[in-house]
């Protein structure tokens, strides 16, 4: 717990140290935020508003890791996690991503970055490198971070296993690719007003906060392991503290990017974030359960499919316009009005998730309350 904390109030003296920084940097250099055209016309008068945010965010997660695993080694000898690494390694390079996409569209002076190819090479890169890793590199023993079949909760629902290894790690690429595509185009469409995308986030990385600490003193093989079901997953107390880190982070970033937001995260966040979450539910092993953690960035994600595919094929809208916070604004919802209550519908989602969570809990353990 003592860890915990302290990589908690690390990164979020980072965040709340380094964000008036990286405004004052973004406003010398006029790296301004170009709305779309196409938008609600109350958005127009954010332009300008200084962006690539998600560079803070991005640092102050590593660094309150990075402290806390410092001071576990230096205080009794704790290695190093390479799952937090393989995990950080996808927000890190996420991050990177969209960074050049933000730092091209300020280039260009328009709302348009990297092309969408651009983006996706990138992005099957970085879920491509990921997925190989998780499921080759042994992290303690013959362990490794992942396995090579579709998770609800601790365990398998669909295993590759059985199409032999080499296809097995293919079909496993295949799925982490879809995961991390899923998952940051969901958190980039999210942020599209101020402190939607952060603090849904944070509520979002509260619950895996929780995941972590729960597998972490249930863990198959553990030093204190707590009576009931255990879990067969590698470092889960390293994942609780990114997940607790990523919290703080989005939680101190929140005092600036509430309305009126004073910076934007931009692409180089919320790819980050979105590539976080993935991560986390892939080294968790929830990666379906994160479904229903992250509901309000799924359900973001599939108003702006629904609206493209409907669009294309009956030449209708569904909704005023796309993704469906915006659809709230044109109804006349005032923008923080649509923001705390999308807020609130990802409490509900969150807090079902980790009932779901605590009930496979019960019921594998077979205990009755």
């Amino acid at each position: 717990m003592i860890a915990f904390i302290i990589g908690f109030i690390a990164s979020l003296v980072c965040t709340l140290v380094g964000t008036p920084i990286m405004i004052r940097i973004v406003h010398r250099l006029h790296y301004g935020q170009y709305i779309r055209q196409d938008g609600p016309k109350s958005h127009l008068v954010k332009r300008g508003t200084p962006t690539m945010g998600g560079v803070v965010i991005n640092l102050s997660i590593l660094i309150g890791w990075l402290v806390s695993a410092i001071w576990r080694h230096l205080s009794y000898g704790a290695p190093y996690s390479m799952t937090a690494m393989l995990v950080l390694f996808v927000m890190l390079v996420m991050g990177a991503l969209g960074f050049i996409d933000d730092f091209a569209k300020v280039r260009k002076k328009q709302n348009e970055g990297l092309s969408i190819h651009g983006k996706l090479i990138g992005q099957i890169v970085i879920a491509t490198v990921f997925a190989i890793l998780v499921v080759v590199l042994p992290q303690h023993g013959d362990t490794t971070a992942a396995r090579t079949g579709i998770t609800w909760i601790g365990s398998t629902v669909i295993s590759f296993e059985g199409a032999g290894r080499i296809l097995s790690i293919i079909l496993y690429v295949v799925w982490v690719n879809f995961l991390l595509a899923a998952w940051t185009n969901a958190f980039n469409l999210t942020d599209g007003l101020d402190g939607l995308c952060t603090g849904n986030s944070a509520i979002a990385f509260v619950a895996y906060a929780f995941i972590g600490f729960w597998e972490a003193n249930h863990l198959i093989g553990g030093s204190h392991p707590a009576d009931g079901m255990q879990y067969a997953v590698t470092d889960p107390s390293d994942l609780a503290i990114i997940a607790g880190c990523a919290f703080a982070a989005c939680f101190g970033f929140l005092w600036y990017n509430t309305n009126p937001a004073l910076i934007f995260m931009g692409d180089t966040g919320s790819l980050a974030l979105g590539g976080l979450f993935a991560a986390l539910s892939i080294a968790t092993h929830t990666e379906l359960l994160a479904v229903i953690i992250g509901g309000l960035f799924v359900i973001e994600a599939l108003s702006d499919v629904i609206q493209i595919s409907v669009f294309k094929t009956r030449h209708r809208r569904v909704f005023k316009m796309a993704p469906i916070h915006h659809h709230f604004e044109l109804l006349g919802w005032s923008e923080s009005k649509v923001v705390v209550r999308f807020w609130m519908i990802e409490v509900m989602f969150a807090m079902v998730g980790v009932m779901c969570f605590y009930s496979d809990w019960l019921i594998h353990s077979n205990v009755i309350l």
